[in-house]
């Protein structure tokens, strides 16, 4: 079962236990995302520092609304907020 109405974009890089957690959460839940590899694709990870002023991965987009990394994914999946966000 998947659910398609949410847009879900990770970047994420492999060795990034934070990256492996978070796309186990939306496999848990059966959610579908897509992955960027900032690892793989340099100017990528240019695009997510613009879009995120962050570094680090992963860095989490549901319905292009920045969500943040996998400890801000985690809260937000406890408070509610995910739910809504998911649709």
């Amino acid at each position: 079962m998947s659910h398609s109405q949410a847009k879900i974009i990770i970047y994420s890089s492999e060795y990034c236990p934070y990256c492996q957690r978070a796309k186990q959460f939306f496999d848990n839940k059966g959610f579908s995302y897509t992955e960027v590899r900032v690892d793989l694709d340099p100017p990528k990870r240019d695009e997510m520092i613009q879009l995120t002023n962050r570094r680090t991965v992963p860095q989490i987009f549901i319905n292009d609304k920045h969500v943040g990394g996998c400890d801000d994914l985690m809260a937000i999946a406890n408070n509610g907020e995910l739910d809504k966000l998911l649709g």
